[in-house]
């Protein structure tokens, strides 16, 4: 317990100094987070030099943001979800899908090779799609348009002749409606793509 403590004082003093354009605080977080985070980069990437370079680039990113940064006690949740944002750009190029981005969300859930993991989203996708027919036809284009092709509200509004705030409701009813029916598949349940 004690050791935790420490640990815990340790690293709101570096986050402190870190603040104030300390490189020696940032070599020690890297030293406290690097193994970490590698470690949850490769078991995507599959690739060690993918997984190194997204390491860096969090890395890269803390120092460059280091004065805007609002955790004082620890920075694993920060550095974790950096991480996160960073492969799950590193996927969205690689197959040019935004859609891919909710597969990531909770694809550390499965246990799978390449190739299982690609015919698992094939399946994500059909059943996602299957699961929009069954809403009405505005609440589908909305969604298609905000979550899918990621278009605003506001030239959602345009495109579709509604105001803004119908865009807006359109949307929180039909990710509603959308999650009811998802629920009915536990594996599309935790899809952060209905978060808004």
């Amino acid at each position: 317990m004690p050791n935790n403590t420490t640990n815990e004082l340790n690293e709101k003093m570096l986050i402190s100094e870190l603040k104030k354009d300390s490189q020696e605080a940032l070599d020690s977080i890297y030293k406290m987070y690097a193994k970490r985070l590698y470690a949850f980069c490769l078991q995507y990437t599959k690739s060690k030099e993918n997984a190194e370079e997204i390491v860096e680039d969090v890395f890269v990113w803390i120092w460059v943001n280091r004065c805007d940064i609002h955790q004082e006690e620890t920075l694993r949740s920060l550095l974790f979800i950096r991480a996160k944002h960073y492969l799950i750009n590193a996927y969205r190029s690689r197959i040019n899908s935004p859609v891919y981005e909710d597969y990531v969300n909770y694809q550390d859930e499965l246990a799978a090779d390449d190739i299982q993991q690609h015919l698992e989203y094939e399946d994500f996708v059909r059943q996602l799609r299957n699961a929009l027919t069954k809403l009405p036809i505005t609440q589908q284009q909305v969604i298609e348009l905000s979550k899918i092709q990621q278009v605003s509200n506001k030239e959602i509004a345009i495109k579709l002749s509604l105001s803004e705030q119908t865009v807006k409701n359109q949307l929180s009813l039909g990710l509603k409606n959308l999650r009811k029916e998802l629920n009915k598949v536990p594996f599309l349940f935790w899809l952060l793509f209905f978060v808004n």
